[in-house]
Order: C-alpha cells, then structure tokens, then sequence
C-alpha cells in the first residue's frame, strides 16, 4: 500500500513539474536560433541549407501524422540531444543536446506514462514542436 502511494505522489510531481516546465514560445526562438536553418522557420523542412543536404530536413509538423497520431516525445528528445542519431547529409545530424542542456531537468511524461528526465530547455522546445503538429 505504502508503495502505491508514493508512486501516486511520484507521477503526480511529475505531472506538476510538465505543466509549469514548458514554454513554447522560449522553445520556438531555441528552434529559429538552432534548426531553423535546416528545417525553415515554419519547421517543414524547407530551410535555406534544405537544398545543399543529401538527405532532406525533416517536415517536423508531420510528426505526430507519421506517428499514428501521437507526437514521438521520447524519439524526438533522442535525436535533438544525439542518443539517438540521424544520417542527414552524409554524417549525423548537429546535435544540440549540449546546447540545450542546463542543470534544471524536467520529466515530461511519455503516451504510456512513464517520466522522461530532459533538460528544461528541450522540453520548451519539444512544447514548441508538439503546437505546430498539423491539425494543432
């Protein structure tokens, strides 16, 4: 019983600490200043480095539609901090995880509801990315 409560309070922090931890509008000017280039400041790919790259920038306002319908929040952190790395024009793509990275760490929770720890700024950033999914 006593340990059914504390996950309770466990999941309930960290449902707390994502609701006041993201700020879209901080991860939108993170996206123009880092990935606007490649990706175009309206995220669909289109940037003005798009057409000098082998493979092209992902349209990153079909992530959700690609994915059932559910925005990929786990493979999304992974490839911005590099764990997870992408082939984009013949090596990986730029990883920003560095960048992003502070010592305020948020959990954002996953479809199934488990926590993921990620450093505040991601989390503005992957805020910004879930508002511009289509149909958002």
């Amino acid at each position: 019983m006593r340990t059914g409560a504390v996950l309770v309070t466990v999941a309930a922090l960290a449902a707390a600490t994502q609701a006041r931890a993201q700020d879209a509008a901080a991860g939108e000017a993170l996206f123009t200043r880092y990935c606007a280039t490649c990706h175009g400041i309206e995220a669909r790919g289109n940037g003005p480095m798009a057409p000098v790259l082998t493979i092209q920038p992902t349209d990153l306002t079909e992530l959700a539609a690609t994915n059932g319908g559910v925005f990929p929040l786990e493979r999304a952190a992974r490839r911005i901090d590099g764990s997870d790395p992408l082939v984009s024009h013949g090596s990986p793509m730029p990883v920003f995880g560095d960048f992003l990275d502070d010592a305020d760490h948020v959990a954002l929770a996953l479809p199934d509801g488990q926590p993921i720890m990620v450093p505040r700024a991601m989390a503005d950033l992957i805020a910004w990315l879930q508002s511009v999914q289509s149909g958002s």
